[in-house]
C-alpha cells in the first residue's frame, strides 16, 4: 500500500513510517511531497495520508501526535509501543518536549539525521535503526515493570 506525508521528515514523519512498516504494512511505500500536495497525491496515488498538519485522520488530533493517532486507528496496544509513543509525542510536540526524558534527545537525533541525510528516503533508511533500538529498549523497560 502507498502512504503519503509531508517532505523533509522529522520525528513524527520518521516514527510513523517505522510504525507502519514494522506493525501495519510491511510492504509500505512512502511518498514525500510538499504539505499542500498531500491530499491531491493521496487521491491520485490511492495512498493513505498521514501527518499533514491537521488535514487528515492520521494526524495531530485531540492532543495526540500522528504516531499516537496511527496506534489508535490500528488498535496497537503493545506496552512497549505505548512507551515509545510517549517519547515520540514529547519530541514532536514542542509544548510537551520535557514531559518525557527521551524527548529532547529524540528531537536532537531527528535534527542530526536531517542534516546528514536531507533526502527523506535515505533518512528513513538510516534512522529506522534508531527506532528499532528504542523499541527494544522500551520492551526491556516494560519487562522490568
Amino acid at each position: 500500500m502507498k502512504w503519503v506525508t509531508r517532505s523533509h521528515v522529522h520525528v513524527d514523519r520518521v516514527a510513523c513510517p517505522w510504525l507502519i512498516s514494522r506493525f501495519i504494512d510491511n510492504e509500505a511505500e512512502f511518498l514525500f511531497v510538499p504539505n499542500n500536495e498531500v491530499i491531491n497525491v493521496a487521491q491520485r496515488a490511492d495512498a493513505i495520508p498521514f501527518d499533514a498538519r491537521g488535514q487528515v485522520e492520521l494526524d495531530h488530533h485531540e492532543g495526540r501526535c500522528s504516531f499516537e493517532s496511527i496506534m489508535l486507528k490500528y488498535d496497537l496496544k503493545d506496552p512497549a509501543l505505548v512507551r515509545l509513543s510517549q517519547a515520540i509525542h514529547a519530541a514532536d510536540t514542542a509544548s510537551d518536549i520535557d514531559k518525557d526524558p527521551l524527548g529532547r534527545g529524540l528531537e536532537a537525533i531527528a535534527v542530526g539525521y536531517s542534516l546528514r541525510y536531507p533526502d527523506d528516503e535515505e533518512n528513513l533508511a538510516n534512522q529506522f535503526q534508531v527506532y528499532d533500538a528504542l523499541y527494544a529498549w522500551c520492551r526491556l523497560q516494560v519487562a522490568k515493570g
